[in-house]
């Protein structure tokens, strides 16, 4: 086993970590937004740089890919990236309370990909007595086309990361998007140093 792969306490852990946050932040969500919002149960795998866009279905079609760093205490980083599919990208003004022509379609995106990120991952850093700041969001196109043509525009400096998987789904919209945080291999070092302390404790 590599040195960096969870071991089934570890990954049990952050799973479960992850379970409460999503629950909190749908929650959240649900008031912001005017709307139940429902969060999948998400996968976690370990990925390469080179596989990434098999691992997302690169053949999967995306009218918009959000990408924005993450950055916390005790080493912990990552980037988040949201996926829009088609179908999606014309009820965002809808459920984000915008009168038509308020904004664009991306800078709606890029509105609602922040609200997304940001609220799952404030929740996951207080439980593990951590504090996350933000990079500004990037918008990587606006164009449809294939998930992998979008993660062209990224430059990952990493081989391996951890790749967590979450699916929202807002009911009253018939709205979903996938938001894919990968953690690089020198921040999942950290994320077990952190795991293993929440697991001594009980």
């Amino acid at each position: 086993m590599s040195a960096l792969n969870l071991n089934e306490d570890q990954q049990d852990c952050l799973q479960e970590l992850i379970n409460v946050a999503m629950g909190q932040a749908s929650d959240q969500l649900a008031r912001y937004l005017d709307t139940f919002v429902h969060l999948k149960v998400p996968s976690i795998e370990q990925v390469d740089a080179k596989s990434l866009s098999n691992s997302l279905n690169d053949e999967q079609m995306a009218v918009a890919v959000v990408s924005q760093g993450f950055f916390g205490y005790e080493g912990i980083r990552g980037e988040a990236l949201l996926i829009y599919q088609p179908r999606d990208s014309d009820r965002l003004a809808d459920l984000l309370g915008y009168e038509p022509e308020e904004l664009s379609v991306e800078e709606q995106i890029i509105d609602l990909s922040s609200i997304l990120t940001t609220t799952f991952l404030n929740v996951f850093a207080g439980q593990i007595d951590n504090q996350m700041s933000y990079s500004a969001p990037r918008l990587l196109s606006s164009t449809k086309s294939l998930v992998s043509e979008h993660l062209h525009q990224l430059s990952f400096n990493w081989d391996l990361a951890l790749k967590i998987k979450i699916t929202y789904q807002v009911t009253d919209y018939s709205f979903n998007c996938d938001m894919i945080l990968l953690i690089p291999e020198s921040a999942i070092i950290n994320i077990k140093t952190v795991l293993n302390r929440i697991l001594d404790e009980f």
